[in-house]
């Protein structure tokens, strides 16, 4: 954790910079000196330096690169649970803070047993608080998208999103069952119709109803089961982790809440389970959907987009400034991308270029995809307007965006977010598990644009 103040005694934590660490050494006393030769410290290590009745009396590490936001990331797993005083350079705080929480993290909830943790002392509070509300955005996302399924179903989803409204303000409506039908959400209401978990649009607003309208849409698939069209075991495994867009909208709806960024926040989530059961979609089905386009549904298990297409029609009613949409969409976009970077798809490009260079600076890359208009012939159905799916294997991820684009009425600032939402290897500050990806770039994106 991160403090200000702390009525233990504090050890100081000196973090240095790797191009830094000679002329950081020469300042140190002697015994420091010998004691980091005589134990053959080198970079990237942490050294544990006792004073000189034993015990510890300082700590030290040395990393490559100080501005990467991950750098200190393992850093709370390794030294023993005390208070820790930053000795670093200011410049790097900000980042150094981030890792040290990203680091912290722990999904523990299933556990009888949680480790003891240490804390870092900064004395600068406004910074302290910003990164601790950026942390609590990353939080929120791991621990949904880490929940079991039996516990993150679509009204629990709904609980998270009225959570954030009773601490910030703003209000959350839900259309459940068939309500949706009778309110034209058809696609949403036919992917979810086969669970005793009832299928449910989610409706959050928040802010001052003059300001710009921003409006989140996240895919909220709490369990993927591929539905008729039977997800392998192997497939299956992990699928608790397909309502990531859902997590990684109100990831980014907590920091424009909690920053009280001003603007009209509207976050839409089609929250459904994708089952097997005698009313379960059918391959070869044909859906009106909100917009009156016909879908063939081509395979069940691209349901992704069919509760996305109805949630993004109702968000182009209210016409607002920015449609930006998450999903855990497409496993082409893991082939072409890999795990770690999310890919992206924009109608304008003067906002996919802020957003790729934003994402340099703050270790949350992001990478533009093309909107191959040529491909969408791929999506051709001979009995409706169009396929769910692509004929062929190749493109996925493009052919899914050029789906959505189709119920967007081209807007002219939409972002589509394809992403992984899940480690698969642990890295510095990332544990495997649940994650999020590119939700500050885009919150840092929004808040140049209208803070």
């Amino acid at each position: 954790m991160l403090v200000t103040s702390s009525e233990q005694p504090s050890i100081p934590l000196h973090i240095v910079q790797e191009n830094q660490y000679e002329n950081w050494l020469s300042l140190q006393e002697n015994a420091t000196i010998q004691w980091l030769k005589n134990t053959n410290f080198k970079a990237s290590d942490v050294s544990l330096i006792p004073g000189s009745n034993g015990d510890l009396a300082m700590a030290i590490y040395v990393a490559a690169d100080l501005s990467d936001f991950f750098a200190c990331g393992q850093l709370a797993s390794v030294l023993p649970p005390l208070v820790y005083t930053l000795v670093a350079d200011s410049m790097h705080h900000e980042a150094i803070a981030f890792g040290w929480l990203a680091g912290c993290y722990d999904f523990n909830h299933y556990k009888k047993n949680k480790k003891a943790q240490p804390s870092l002392l900064i004395s600068n509070e406004a910074l302290v608080n910003q990164v601790m509300l950026d942390n609590r955005a990353q939080s929120l996302v791991r621990d949904m998208v880490n929940t079991p399924a039996a516990d993150m179903m679509p009204q629990d989803i709904a609980k998270i999103a009225q959570s954030l409204t009773a601490e910030y303000g703003g209000e959350v409506t839900q259309i459940i069952g068939d309500e949706l039908i009778d309110k034209n959400y058809p696609t949403i209401h036919a992917v979810g119709r086969a669970s005793d978990n009832t299928p449910q649009l989610i409706d959050l607003r928040w802010g001052d109803k003059n300001a710009p309208k921003v409006t989140l849409v996240g895919k909220g698939v709490c369990f993927d089961s591929g539905g008729l069209d039977l997800k392998p075991a192997a497939g299956m495994r992990n699928m608790k982790k397909d309502m990531g867009g859902a997590a990684h909208v109100l990831g980014l709806a907590q920091l424009i809440m909690g920053n009280d960024l001003p603007v009209q926040l509207r976050v839409l989530i089609p929250a459904v389970e994708n089952a097997v059961s005698a009313n379960a979609l059918r391959p070869g089905d044909v859906i009106t959907t909100r917009a009156g386009i016909t879908v063939e549904i081509d395979n069940t298990d691209a349901e992704g987009r069919l509760v996305l297409c109805d949630a993004i029609s109702e968000a182009i009613t209210e016409q607002p400034e920015m449609l930006i949409d998450f999903a855990t969409l497409t496993g082409a976009m893991r082939v072409g991308l890999g795990t770690e970077l999310p890919g992206f798809f924009a109608s304008n490009q003067h906002t996919a270029n802020a957003l790729l260079a934003q994402g340099l600076t703050n270790s949350d890359p992001v990478w533009q995809m093309p909107l191959h208009k040529p491909y969408k012939s791929l999506l051709k159905s001979h009995v409706a307007d169009i396929s769910n799916c692509a004929i062929g294997p190749f493109g996925g991820g493009i052919t899914a965006a050029l789906y959505l684009q189709e119920f967007t009425q081209d807007h002219t600032d939409w972002l589509h977010f394809d992403i992984m939402a899940w480690n698969v290897r642990a890295l510095a500050g990332r544990p495997i598990g649940g994650e999020a990806f590119g939700v500050r770039t885009v919150y840092q994106h929004l808040a140049t644009k209208y803070a």
